[in-house]
């Protein structure tokens, strides 16, 4: 079995294990003690994966972290990593994601942030310099913030071009860029916004994860503020699949590494109850575009359940057959080794859990 490294991400700390012959062992108190860790990321393309970290210090502030070393040691540059020009007026509030680039862009990794900004590092993760263009946006002046901020949560780029951009931001919606950041076009055709006066704004949405197929880059899956849908044009246009779950209300959506038409979502009860659908944990995977879902239970707790997946804490790895992991508010960590079908807890009684990441390490 292969080996495989997982992040988690919590309000007080960054926690990592690792599968080594089948078993789990998490190593000791976390890092980064009493930071909460919106965003992790494993850039394989190193031969021993890089870890990036973004922490956020109620004392120091934000700052972005790394290693070298699968977590035994972390640096932090001596010149903050992600830093707003002067000329913005704005500070930074929040690392809400990180996202190492393909091999088609080595040592490239973007970072979005709060306020809602892109950053593009080419020293894998070091430095960062602000995208201007998608921040000088026309729109930006009427882009408000989601309820857990105004956040750039979400950056996707496409192995076929690596100029080629998407991201998604709370509650602005989705964004895309073929020139390599140069121009930035709205790209929320078909998705919903039930909370303004017109519901099909050109911009505006809540858009809460998006995620790619593993087979077809041109599909794209999102989870919405109400609303999961589907787009067959890298986002040109976009189709409701929220038929067949318990409650289209969610925030995270994670696709299958192999297998096409394969994502998972994590069916939330309302944006007025943040809560398991049905009171019941459950993901819900389709492997059929959105045609059809089915929940995914074997292994979880069978109980009344009230811990709420948050958009970066569902996740899988690129094994096969795929491990899927999610983290919930109530500090448990369960994870899949047969692409959803089983599961286990990993850990219990963590801090909240705000993000996780996983990777195929060895064998």
């Amino acid at each position: 079995m292969t080996d495989v490294l997982l992040t988690v991400g919590t309000r007080k700390g960054l926690f990592i294990g690792r599968r080594h012959d089948g078993a789990w062992e998490f190593d000791g108190p976390p890092h980064f003690n009493a930071q909460a860790i919106y965003s992790v990321a494993i850039d394989t393309r190193r031969k021993v994966p890089r870890l990036l970290v973004g922490g956020d210090s109620s004392h120091w502030g934000p700052s972005v972290f790394h290693s070298d070393d699968l977590g035994r040691t972390w640096v932090e540059p001596r010149q903050p990593a992600v830093k707003f020009p002067r000329f913005t007026g704005a500070s930074l509030e929040r690392v809400w994601q990180l996202h190492p680039a393909g091999p088609e862009a080595p040592d490239v990794v973007y970072a979005g942030t709060e306020p809602a900004a892109l950053f593009r590092s080419e020293d894998g993760g070091e430095s960062f310099e602000l995208v201007r263009p998608l921040w000088e946006h026309p729109t930006r002046s009427q882009w408000v913030p989601g309820g857990g901020g105004e956040g750039l949560h979400t950056v996707l780029t496409d192995r076929r071009n690596a100029r080629a951009v998407t991201v998604a931001v709370s509650a602005a919606g989705v964004f895309r860029t073929q020139d390599g950041g140069a121009s930035w076009t709205p790209s929320n055709k078909g998705v919903s916004a039930v909370f303004l006066p017109d519901p099909n704004p050109e911009f505006g949405q809540c858009v809460h994860k998006v995620t790619r197929d593993a087979v077809d880059p041109d599909r794209l899956y999102l989870q919405n503020h109400w609303g999961v849908f589907r787009s067959d044009d890298s986002g040109d246009n976009w189709t409701d699949i929220g038929q067949g779950l318990p409650s289209d209300f969610g925030f995270a959506a994670a696709a299958h590494p192999h297998r096409p038409n394969t994502v998972y979502v994590f069916p939330i009860s309302a944006d007025s109850d943040r809560v398991p659908a049905e009171h019941r944990c459950r993901v819900f995977r389709t492997d059929d575009a959105g045609g059809t879902w089915e929940p995914l239970s074997a292994g979880l707790p069978d109980g009344a359940h009230y811990g709420p997946v948050l958009r970066d804490a569902l996740c899988t790895d690129d094994a096969d057959p795929a491990g899927v992991y999610f983290g919930n508010r109530n500090g448990e960590v369960y994870a899949s080794a047969d692409d959803g079908d089983s599961w286990r807890q990993l850990a219990s009684h963590l801090p909240d859990v705000l993000c996780v990441r996983a990777a195929v390490i060895g064998t």
